[in-house]
């Protein structure tokens, strides 16, 4: 009979990190989106929206 043992620490710093760095990338897609796709769309009322939304933020965008 053979017994492994589970290393469950260095394990789970791993799988945090990843988790982690997942949620960046997509916080940054999703504020990319915000930002630009939003921004540069073709409805005025969203465009408007938007525009007021940056100068708010102080975000410069002209």
């Amino acid at each position: 009979m053979t017994t492994r043992s589970i290393n469950s620490v260095g394990n789970s710093a791993t799988h945090s990190a990843a988790q982690a760095a997942v949620a960046a990338f997509a916080a940054i897609l999703l504020g990319t989106f915000l930002l630009y796709g939003v921004g540069f769309a073709q409805p005025q009322q969203i465009h408007d929206a938007a525009h007021d939304t940056r100068h708010s933020f102080a975000f410069p965008c002209h």
